[in-house]
């Protein structure tokens, strides 16, 4: 069983309570707008982390960091990327992406809201964990914790921060 941290839309902002949660997790998932490379250099020494570039990212980010990722962890296939949309209306460069890999988990960012909903017609659970940077029109600062054992997802937890 593994404890996951999801977070996205830092945009160069790191604090301590966001390095709490990381030290509460096993693993550290970053979808994108890391702004700052000193943010998942903070995470990295800390915890296992994977991550995507975003839009707003450098080309030092690029280099480090793809623009996809698609890995399994405890049974749990996941495919992560920045910009995504949604079940329904998913981006063009994306849908052929899930059609080929039939993630059990889509993960991205950017839009600065958090979502969590059920595709049935490509039987995914798709995850959006909000923003939790600074920098943005969203109101509160969010993160997802949940738990990846034996091909499940369990235990979802919603985490706010004042802005």
């Amino acid at each position: 069983m593994k404890h996951i941290l999801l977070l996205s839309d830092t945009h160069s902002h790191i604090d301590d309570t966001i390095i709490k949660y990381v030290k509460q997790a096993d693993e550290v998932w970053h979808a994108g707008d890391i702004g700052d490379l000193k943010v998942t250099d903070t995470i990295a020494k800390l915890k296992p982390l994977r991550a995507v570039y975003g839009n707003i990212d450098d080309t030092k980010a690029r280099q480090e960091f793809p623009l996809d990722s698609v890995f399994t962890v405890e049974g749990v296939k996941v495919y992560m990327t920045h910009i995504g949309g949604y079940p329904g209306t998913y981006k063009p460069r994306v849908y052929p992406i899930l059609k080929r890999e039939q993630p059990k988990l889509f993960i991205c960012g950017h839009s600065h809201i958090l979502k969590v909903m059920n595709d049935k017609t490509l039987n995914c659970l798709h995850m959006n964990p909000g923003a939790i940077g600074r920098h943005g029109f969203h109101k509160v600062r969010t993160m997802l914790r949940f738990k990846v054992d034996n091909a499940t997802i369990s235990d979802l937890e919603i985490v706010e921060l004042k802005r």
